[in-house]
């Protein structure tokens, strides 16, 4: 027997998998809740853009969640001994870089103990000094500059990633700390992805200057094309600030993908988790990549990962010649599979943005505003019936709009309308979302034949789904794994674990024996998809007339369109 540990490091929480690796069986899982924050989350209640993470809650997770799963798989399989893993993949949240000294020392782990680094207990309790989330986009007005200085003087940095540089990613992010506190950036020798600072600490390569870093992570989020030199020109970097120029020196030339070892598994880290010295650890990758990896993804597959935010994601041969994507997060070679390039769209907020209606809204207290009895009420109404219709921006655009600084936007209320309807038509609004990301890219030539969905609210919520394949006219899938980024995470494992080591030389071998699907399955409604399809003119419009500045039309109808669709399915 020979299994593989999947270390998913999400929003909120790290997750730990072991997997059978000639099955796809889960033999241990857990989930360690990050302690520092909101719900893993540092806030700033004076800048709602702010979302930071502490470094340490990482580190403590890896041996709190690893420990875990193993007392899991023991009980599930009594035979099962930690001797018989063989290797380590490893995916998180991105961008989300964090500042690190010359040792690859997050500035806000520190060790008090050293008087050498002055100003610790600032960088301790700092925002500044810890990771930058994904969702801080406290960049956004240097992104717009970036863009603004790549349309002028380079538009191939932006051509790969949807000819917009985003606040989410990571030049915005470093940008803004240099221009908000010079301090932290000069404390910082260099600037590290998480999926990168994780292999680092558990190979003992985690020197800036020794890190294998990712192609995932730099070709979406900084840039990095190897064909054109890697990443953007000092020159150019330096136009934005001097200091951002000579930051380049101190980043990286090559990137690698993960089917590559960042390394093995050190002694120490060994002794913590009770693993086997010295297996190897594969480079790392952003979770929604790897979570296509888990969901079995190929050509013509689109996998959606649908939690808090969403990443859709496609492959397409490396030797086929694909055309620049306006509003996409990227077309990247060997982002997601090793002979293909990755491609990458998603919404800022799916799962956030009924959390937000639930815990923040809380129409009509517990039990009545809970997540359960919302849906059971809104699963009861027909589409078109609440005359509502919503935008799904509560976080911003990521796709197509690439746009932070837009909002939500909800149509339609009267004084008769219920929190259900308002459920119902934010779930719809993110739905709307959805099949406008998959509009682009058939506009484009990139076709979609099947959908694939993942996370926890495509396996918990039968009624989202059922909406998104009415919304897009597809038969949605569900991913068989709950787990299915750690899931990718393990594969990658088994892939630079090797075949003569118990695991696969490729991918597709991996994932023919470790992915697959589940029977229950959603299929369009005709009588619903013809209603939708109504409403998404509608949503169309408001997309347009909110989110483009060369818009010029009149929305008079909108209100009215909306009430007549009302009214034909309430006869």
């Amino acid at each position: 027997m020979a299994y593989t540990i999947g270390l998913d490091f999400g929003t909120n929480s790290v997750r730990c998998l072991i997997v059978d690796v000639t099955n796809g069986d889960e033999l241990g899982t857990s989930v360690h809740e990050y302690e520092t924050g909101q719900a893993g989350i540092i806030l700033d209640s004076a800048d709602h853009n702010l979302a930071r993470q502490n470094p340490a809650d990482y580190l403590k997770g890896i041996e709190a969640a690893v420990k875990e799963a193993v007392q899991q798989a023991k009980k599930a399989d009594k035979d099962f001994d930690t001797s018989q893993i063989i290797g380590i993949g490893i995916d998180t949240t991105g961008s989300t870089p964090i500042p690190v000294n010359k040792n690859g020392t997050p500035l806000s782990m520190l060790d008090e103990s050293r008087p050498l680094y002055k100003g610790r207990d600032e960088f301790k309790d700092n925002p500044n000094a810890c990771a930058w989330l994904w969702k801080d986009h406290t960049g956004h007005a240097e992104a717009a500059e970036i863009t603004e200085l790549a349309e002028k003087e380079h538009p191939e940095y932006l051509a790969k990633c949807g000819g917009i540089y985003s606040s989410e990613w990571f030049f915005s992010k470093v940008l803004h700390c240099l221009r908000t506190d010079p301090k932290v950036f000069e404390a910082a020798y260099s600037w590290v992805e998480c999926c990168d600072y994780i292999p680092g600490v558990l190979t003992g390569e985690q020197k800036p200057d020794a890190l294998k870093r990712s192609r995932c992570a730099a070709g979406h989020k900084a840039m990095f094309d190897q064909q054109r030199g890697g990443l953007p020109a000092k020159d150019f970097l330096a136009k934005l600030d001097p200091k951002l120029g000579e930051l380049r020196d101190r980043l990286y030339e090559k990137t690698y993908t993960v089917e590559t070892q960042a390394g093995k598994l050190t002694e120490q880290w060994a002794e913590k988790l009770g693993l086997p010295a010295g297996i190897p650890v594969a480079v790392g990758a952003f979770d929604a990549h790897l979570g296509a990896v888990g969901s079995g993804i190929a050509p013509g597959k689109l996998v959606k990962i649908i939690g808090t935010s969403s990443c859709d994601m496609l492959v397409s041969q490396s030797s086929r010649q694909l055309p620049d994507i306006p509003g996409i997060c990227g077309i990247v070679d060997g982002s997601i599979l090793p002979g293909f390039f990755g491609l990458e769209a998603g919404q800022s907020a799916v799962g956030d943005i009924f959390n937000w209606f639930v815990n923040y809204i809380q129409p009509g207290g517990e039990p009545a505003g809970s997540h359960e009895a919302l849906t059971e009420r809104a699963a009861k109404l027909k589409p078109g019936q609440s005359g509502l219709l919503a935008l799904d921006w509560n976080n911003g655009n990521r796709t197509i709009l690439v746009d932070q600084r837009l909002t939500g936007l909800l149509l339609g209320q009267t004084l008769h309308t219920r929190p259900e309807e308002i459920y119902r038509a934010l779930i719809e609004a993110t739905a709307f979302g959805a099949l406008t990301i998959i509009n682009r890219f058939a506009e484009y030539g990139v076709k979609v034949t099947e959908v694939i969905n993942c996370g926890g609210i495509a396996e918990k919520n039968p009624l989202l789904m059922q909406i998104y394949a009415d919304v897009t006219g597809r038969e949605m899938k569900i991913s068989r794994s709950a787990q299915s980024c750690a899931l990718g995470a393990a594969i990658a494992a088994a892939v630079v674990a090797g075949q003569a080591n118990g695991g696969y030389d490729n991918f597709a071998h991996a994932q023919a024996a470790m992915c697959g699907v589940k029977e229950t399955t959603y299929k369009p409604i005709a009588e619903n998809q013809k209603v939708y399809q109504q409403l998404y003119r509608l949503y169309s419009q408001l997309h347009d007339a909110f989110g483009t500045q060369d818009w010029s039309g009149k929305m008079a109808n909108v209100m009215k369109d909306l009430l007549n669709i009302k009214d034909s399915v309430n006869p």
